[in-house]
This record gives structure tokens, sequence and C-alpha cells, in this order.
């Protein structure tokens, strides 16, 4: 699949190109890289969430054949949305109505994706009233139980997001992406402004997810540590392109990346080399002709910076 923004004076920005994956149920793919390569931007093209500039090319298809790059937005909002794909969003105030608690978001979320908790009974067959206060508390109880998974602290539960703090908010919208099982979660940086504790218990549920049947994680991450302990597949994304895809036990074991930039990654973080990568990533905007990282790289010559490596065997790059 592919993305792109029309921007003024006809000029394009390349946000996605020619990204490709299988995900498979009981599977986790972690999809890393650093900010504004385009992470996200894939995330939302599945949900149909890119704003009205955005062109997008290519297809997405889930297990039974539905293309949501081609889907249409009822189809999206009835059909696909909380119920078979579930985001946990990378903002997660922006997406919290103010006005409202967090309990209220939850038992919401509980009635539209499960729907009625209890048949109706005959007439007589209880006082008036009690059936009722009875889905209350189930409904109250389900919220809660949701906000359990998530971490999320039950007495805060009648709080509003702006009193919460972004570690908070981020365990709220996790509890709300749960809510519903979906069989696909896409969560796009859930670990932000989580402490390694919290790290732990909230990759762990995410990873849980996915144990049950026709279930499945795409996670984005600069957490390459959280990326280790749930992902059975690492792909790294690089200016708009995946340069590489690997096993999570090749990637992170002996071996290592093939690709320079993904070693770059492992080697910037304090307990490898803690080595930047020295420069920065190009605009989308304006691509360079060959590979997009030869200016950072150490092993480029001119045919890297004339010529684009396609994705062969895993990974794109001419030296790989």
């Amino acid at each position: 699949m592919s993305v792109r923004f029309r921007m003024r004076g006809e000029r394009h920005v390349e946000a996605v190109t020619d990204a490709g994956f299988t995900l498979a149920a009981g599977e986790c793919l972690a999809l890393v890289g650093e900010s504004g390569c385009g992470k996200s931007v894939l995330a939302s093209a599945l949900l149909g969430l890119l704003p009205g500039n955005a062109q997008t090319a290519g297809s997405a298809l889930l297990a039974d054949g539905l293309d949501l790059l081609a889907a249409d937005e009822a189809t999206l909002a009835r059909t696909v949305r909380g119920r078979r794909i579930a985001l946990v969003p990378q903002s997660p105030a922006a997406h919290l109505t103010p006005v409202r608690t967090i309990r209220s978001h939850l038992e919401e979320t509980v009635r539209e994706l499960t729907g009625p908790s209890e048949p109706s009974e005959p007439y007589g067959a209880r006082t008036p009233g009690t059936g009722r206060r009875a889905r209350r508390a189930r409904l109250r109880a389900a919220a809660e139980a949701a906000a359990a998974r998530a971490a999320f602290p039950a007495s805060h539960l009648d709080r509003h997001p702006h009193e919460l703090s972004g570690g908070l908010a981020q365990r709220a919208a996790t509890a709300l992406a749960l809510v519903g099982d979906a069989p696909l979660l896409l969560a796009d940086e859930p670990t932000t402004g989580l402490d390694r504790d919290l790290v732990h218990r909230t990759v762990d549920e995410l990873r849980a997810h996915t144990r049950e049947a026709d279930r499945a994680l795409l996670m984005i991450t600069h957490d390459l540590a959280a990326a280790e302990r749930i992902a059975d597949t690492v792909a790294v994304m690089y200016a708009g392109r995946i340069v590489e895809t690997a096993p999570a036990a090749v990637f992170f074991g002996p071996a290592g990346p093939r690709h320079p930039y993904a070693r770059g990654l492992l080697d910037a973080l304090p307990e490898r080399a803690f080595a930047p990568i020295p420069g920065a990533p190009p605009e989308l905007g304006a691509l360079p002709p060959g590979c997009a990282f030869a200016d950072r790289c150490a092993q480029a010559d001119a045919t890297c910076r004339t010529r684009r490596p396609p994705l062969t065997e895993g990974v794109a790059c001419h030296h790989a």
C-alpha cells in the first residue's frame, strides 16, 4: 500500500510507499522507526482515518477479502472500527471527549460493541426498574473490568481526560481498544508516558490479546525493548518505506538486522553502543532518487545515491 498527501503548488508528500507485510492470527508485528517515517499514517490508512487530501493506492486485505483501502465509510464505521480492528491512538488525550468521564467512555464502548447484556423477560416477572438496574450494574462491572485489563485505576474512572496524566490517558485509550476483543489490534505507541513496570504490563496484556483465537497485533513503537519483549516479527520503516523485515529472534539476536539503518537503531540504545545515527531523515516531500538513507550511511556509494534498492528477501539495501 502507498499513501501520499496533496499539497499546494501541485506538490505531494510520499508518506508511505509500497509498504507490504502479512500478519497472521496469533502473531505480533512490531513496526519501528524514527518519528515522521510514516508508521502512524499507515495505521490511519487501515482504518480510513486519513484527511481529505490523502490519496491511497494498493490494497489492505482482511482474511475474508475485505479491502480496507477500498471500503466505504459506512462499512468502516459499522463493521470494522472497534469490532474487527481496534486502535490504541498515538495521542490518546486528543481522542477522548473532554466533557465526559473515563467511566462514561468505557460504558458507552461496552454498550456499543457488545450489544444487549440480557434477553427481555415477560411483563411482571420482576419489579419494574429491577432489570434496568441489573443491566446498569453489569455495564458498570464490564467497564471496570476493561479498565483493570489496561491497569487503569478504578479510583480514576470518574475523572475527566484533563484530570489525567499522559500515562493514565494512555491506559484509558488502551482499555477502550480492548473492549471489543477485535481480531486485529493496532497499537500506535501504546507505551508512551508509562514507567518500565507499566510498559511491561501493558505490552504483556496486548500480547495476551493475540493468544486468543484469530487475534493479531500490529504495534507501532519507538520502544525497542517493548518490541523485543512481545514481537514475533519486526518491520523497520524509514522515509515511508519498509527497509527490513525479520523474525524478532533474528533481529534482536547475535546476527542482528542486515540494513544499516536497522543496525543503527539498535546501536543507539543505552544498553548497546549508545551511538546515535548521524544526520536526519529526508523530507518526505523531497525524497532523493536513490536510497533515502544514503546520506547517513557509511557504506553508501554512487549506486546507493542513484538507484533505489528494492525490498528483496526482507531487506532493501544494495550492500546487505
